[in-house]
């Protein structure tokens, strides 16, 4: 039986890797210097995670990365050194892919659709930081200036992030409200057997997107040039950041202080 059952994992983290690779293919937007908007590429990952657990997602996000490696062969071409070249390997593809076999570490903690996309969050958080870091270093000085090479790698590289997060969360959401992914064989979603989520972690999550969009739009409006209309990193010198940070610190506050509340609410009316 455990055999059997071992070959059904294998089987589907195949098939799962196999649609990741499709859709990692199929780009929305492709920046000049790496990276790209994807329609959820890094979901079915995430799937084999919240299916099968963490061990079985963490494999197939390895698998997932190492084959990325293998069609960004030539930035290795841009290593000044053999350790940047290792890190472009590990940061850039191998770990970057890799976390997205966390992502089904809420499963059992909400409900499925909520779990998914809190789990697409998270990896796209934990990809977007390995991208940071190759960038503020590795890159820095070849796509990404020398001067204030941490703020220009974060920049950079969440002009593709977070538009790719925003997409993934919302593609795992409605997925995991369409198709049940808890039992052996896919079947239908059925919210009923599910706690639901208050109405209260709805604005908190709404406000929270809403400063996300807000900051967004703020920033990467800045990151083209005017006359050439060509993306321009050097125009995150003229972005105001003070209304960035004003409204992501009270959007922060807000949705923490409403989502502790319905907590709270939520666990006295069970209790």
């Amino acid at each position: 039986m455990n055999k059997t059952t071992n070959s059904r994992k294998l089987t589907e983290s195949a098939i799962m890797l196999a649609i990741a690779t499709v859709l990692s293919l199929i780009k929305l937007a492709d920046l000049p210097y790496g990276g790209s908007v994807t329609i959820a590429s890094m979901l079915p990952i995430v799937i084999i995670s919240y299916r099968h657990g963490i061990k079985w997602g963490l494999l197939s996000g390895l698998a997932f990365g190492v084959i990325q490696q293998l069609f960004g062969l030539n930035t290795l071409s841009y290593a000044t050194s053999w350790q940047a070249g290792v890190a472009i390997i590990l940061l850039d593809y191998l770990v970057a892919f890799m976390v997205a076999g966390l992502g089904g570490v809420f499963k059992n903690r909400t409900n499925q659709p909520v779990a998914l996309m809190l789990g697409s969050l998270l990896i796209c958080v934990l990809r977007f930081i390995c991208h940071v870091i190759t960038g503020c270093t590795v890159w820095a000085g070849l796509s990404i200036p020398d001067s204030a090479a941490f703020a220009y790698s974060l920049s950079y590289n969440a002009t593709y992030m977070v538009p790719e997060t925003i997409v993934t969360m919302l593609v795992a959401y409605y997925i995991g409200s369409v198709l049940d992914f808890r039992h052996e064989s896919l079947r239908y979603y059925a919210p009923h057997d599910e706690q639901k989520i208050p109405i209260i972690k709805w604005v908190a999550g709404i406000i929270l997107a809403a400063g996300i969009v807000f900051d967004t739009v703020m920033v990467f409006s800045k990151l083209q040039n005017g006359e050439t209309g060509e993306f321009d990193i050097t125009g995150i010198a003229d972005v105001n950041w003070i209304p960035v940070l004003i409204v992501s610190a009270c959007a922060i506050c807000i949705s923490t202080v409403l989502y502790i509340f319905a907590s709270k609410k939520n666990n006295a009316v069970t209790a």
